[in-house]
């Protein structure tokens, strides 16, 4: 049989038509157990799973389309059924119409959650985008950490923590995230926390300290309820440098669980995923991203020496 037969012969079996309606289901299915699953409190990787056995099954549709049809007395295999007896015409027809309606509700459950996405999706927004005149519930302000190193010169790594728990915050659709732009005033911390939470329009505001001394890190946070000025949660990591990542991690997953905040799958490994296990590259990353939004010359060369520095360590290192 030559490739135009062959061709010809996986039409008349509707092998097209299954190939595309199981991709459009399986799509379906997969979005749906990615917004479903976590809201029922199912492991990560169950998501993975239906991923997996959805690819193993695409295989094996395939090959019951090939070798058997469907005909009014029943599936029968293909080499058993006269022409005139197939349904394909119009089974194919009912395949890509029922996809079709799929990939239409899909597209509709998709649209919903976009529309439903509060501002601090994907990033920070400003208190003027956010709108000051009504506060939302689940919303924050990161304040700028205090750096109580000896060493002055690592000041850039509180900024840095600082910035990264903003960006882990920032990937919750749940939750509004003031920008570091707009935090940056506070660096004094001036007023009181109940004031600063109104002119930025939040409801919570997060404090903090970051000492670090050699390869070891303590990072010290302090989420307020700028209503009643009370601490709703505080914490005191002394952690290996190298150990950063995770704790960012943990500080950004603990003050989503404080605001009851539900994160999909998809969020969760957003905020779990690190650019990086090379501590030498990450650190002169957060250096870079001290000076990157500088409006000085010399300190947005330093800027992009050190992003140029951590994509040497670790050329892997795509943000950088």
């Amino acid at each position: 049989m030559n490739l135009r037969n062959l061709s010809n012969e996986l039409k008349r079996r509707s092998v097209y038509k299954v190939a595309v309606a199981y991709g459009v289901v399986a799509w379906f299915l997969i979005q749906v157990s990615d917004i479903v699953f976590p809201r029922l409190h199912l492991p990560d990787w169950a998501v993975t799973l239906v991923i997996v056995m959805l690819m193993l099954g695409f295989p094996v549709a395939l090959l019951l389309a090939w070798a058997f049809e469907l005909t009014p007395e029943g599936v029968k295999r293909t080499e058993e059924v006269v022409p005139h007896e197939s349904l394909r015409p119009r089974t194919g027809r009912r395949i890509v119409v029922g996809a079709g309606l799929i990939a239409a509700v899909a597209l509709g459950l998709l649209l919903v959650q976009l529309f439903q996405t509060k501002p601090g999706t994907g990033q920070a927004v400003s208190p003027a985008a956010a709108g000051l005149g009504s506060i939302l519930e689940k919303s924050i302000a990161v304040l700028p950490f205090d750096s109580l190193s000896e060493d002055k010169a690592n000041t850039y790594f509180a900024i840095g923590v600082q910035d990264e728990i903003l960006t882990r915050l920032a990937k919750v659709a749940e939750l509004k995230v003031i920008s570091r732009t707009s935090t940056q005033q506070y660096q004094s911390k001036p007023g009181s926390v109940a004031e600063i939470a109104k002119q930025l329009g939040v409801a919570y505001i997060l404090e903090g300290s970051v000492q670090k001394a050699g390869e070891s890190v303590r990072v010290n946070v302090q989420l307020i309820k700028a209503e009643t000025d009370a601490h709703l949660w505080a914490e005191t990591y002394d952690r290996k440098l190298s150990e950063i990542f995770q704790v960012q991690t943990e500080i950004a997953l603990r003050i989503a669980s404080a605001l009851e905040a539900k994160l999909t799958g998809r969020e969760q490994r957003d905020i779990a995923t690190v650019g990086t296990t090379n501590a030498q590259a990450y650190d002169a990353y957060l250096r870079g991203l001290t000076f990157d939004t500088s409006q000085s010359g010399e300190e947005t060369r330093v800027a992009l020496e050190s992003f140029r520095h951590a994509v040497e360590l670790d050329p892997n290192f795509a943000v950088a």
